[in-house]
């Protein structure tokens, strides 16, 4: 039977470099280009609420086993706070604090009317029954009420869950306040208010950011190269749209292995294989298996880091022969790699900007349920592709006006954003 594709939120951040301290220095650049006052610095550095609950779930043994929860909304000076839930071993509040301040500068980069916020519960879930899952999403809700809300805090998928466990979450959080509230959270099931075109979102926001790159650098995507570091949502529908534009895959990996076509590998037929494969390529015959620690330093034209945190480091980024890096994953490039690139002369869409496709199509989604009325797939894709476009010529030209690089100015767009927000109305 072929598994279904679910949206998922990119990339796991685990604690290599600090992601806060990552986020931080890059934050600091750009708040420095800007001049901000010491008032609204202190207030953008740290977020505004941090919650940690311990939630009570009765296994299927009858044991009782407490989970810890958390949840952080970093700022909502521009609309309620937006951002994932994420079930994972290693979730922890520094993750989840750098996971909501990304948030606030993504949403900002896009211009869409959303703080930022993320959420976890540290779990196994694939150890867990679905019975257990569901049970801890509803407690976990429950903990949460007050600060959940569709003019508060909107959650949303992230890894280790997906449109079941936000039903789970909407259907709890309705029986609180006594009326089905489908816009407290995104990354529903269609049936339930869910948008269509939600489940491409992230992965065509990497397409059309790094098709204004390439036309920025005077690279034609029908004789333009590119590997792609991870092959789960994100990876897999970005690799799609990008060969669908002429662009050729000569790469790609996931968690089984690294792959290699230098002809160019069958995107449709990648995918087509994985979903009846426990979702992995292992096995997969259209194409060569290679070094995964080579994919990133092959000799392509365009590179995507859609997988986990951190895969561009000081040790790599000297041998890296890529003009073009799009960020699909969260934080993909550490903040020691950023001068060695910026030094090689090549240009990073980063991730705030690159991969807010997902979080763009969230607020169609949350837009729809507010108005009770269903956009076709047609105008979904159309007004998303029109948003990442013009967030990108901002940000490219914020880039130019301040001769930095590109992932710099896209801290200096949202943060500007933010801390003019604050300056209008008074916010402290």
């Amino acid at each position: 039977m072929a598994a279904t594709t679910v949206y998922k939120e990119p990339a796991p951040i685990v604690d290599r470099e600090n992601p806060l301290e990552s986020m931080m220095s890059r934050f600091n650049i750009a708040a420095e280009i800007l001049g901000l006052d010491d008032q609204t610095y202190n207030v953008l550095k740290a977020p505004d609420k941090q919650v940690i609950v311990n939630i009570p779930v009765t296994m299927d043994n009858g044991k009782v086993r407490v989970f810890e929860g958390y949840r952080v909304v970093h700022n909502t000076i521009l609309g309620p706070s937006k951002g994932g839930i994420r079930y994972d071993m290693h979730v922890h509040l520094d993750e989840v604090k750098a996971l909501a301040a990304w948030m606030t500068w993504k949403c900002a980069v896009v211009d869409i009317p959303y703080g930022g916020a993320k959420g976890g519960i540290i779990c196994d879930p694939t150890t867990m029954s679905p019975g257990e899952i569901e049970r801890m999403t509803r407690g976990y809700t429950l903990a949460l009420k007050d600060v959940f809300g569709p003019d508060r805090d909107i959650p949303a998928p992230d890894m280790g869950t997906g449109p079941r466990e936000m039903a789970w979450l909407m259907d709890e959080f309705s029986k609180t306040t006594g009326a089905t509230s489908p816009a407290v959270v995104t990354g529903k099931p269609l049936v339930m208010g869910g948008s269509l075109g939600r489940t491409e979102a992230t992965g065509r926001g990497v397409m059309v950011s790094a098709l204004a790159a390439m036309a920025k650098l005077g690279m034609k995507p029908e004789t333009s190269s590119a590997v792609v570091q991870g092959f789960g949502n994100v990876g897999s529908w970005a690799a799609k749209l990008l060969a669908e534009k002429g662009v050729k895959i000569k790469g790609v990996s996931d968690i089984s292995g690294a792959y290699w076509n230098e002809e160019g590998i069958n995107i449709d037929e990648a995918i087509a294989y994985k979903n009846v494969h426990n979702g992995r390529l292992e096995g997969f015959t259209g194409a060569q298996i290679m070094n995964p620690d080579d994919l990133l330093i092959s000799d392509v034209d365009v590179l995507v880091p859609a997988a986990v945190e951190d895969v561009i480091t000081e040790h790599n980024a000297h041998d890296i022969k890529a003009k073009l890096i799009v960020e699909g994953a969260n934080g993909p490039t550490s903040a020691s790699a950023d001068p060695i690139i910026n030094e090689k002369g090549i240009m990073v869409v980063p991730d705030i900007l690159a991969n807010s496709g997902g979080v763009t199509v969230s607020y169609f989604e949350w837009v729809q349920n507010r108005l009770g009325y269903k956009w076709s797939e047609g105008m979904v894709i159309e007004r998303a592709e029109r948003i990442m476009s013009d967030a990108f010529e901002k940000v490219y030209a914020t880039s130019q006006k301040y001769k930095v690089p590109m992932r710099i100015a896209a801290y200096v767009v949202a943060i500007d954003k933010v801390a003019q927000t604050y300056k209008y109305r008074g916010g402290f």
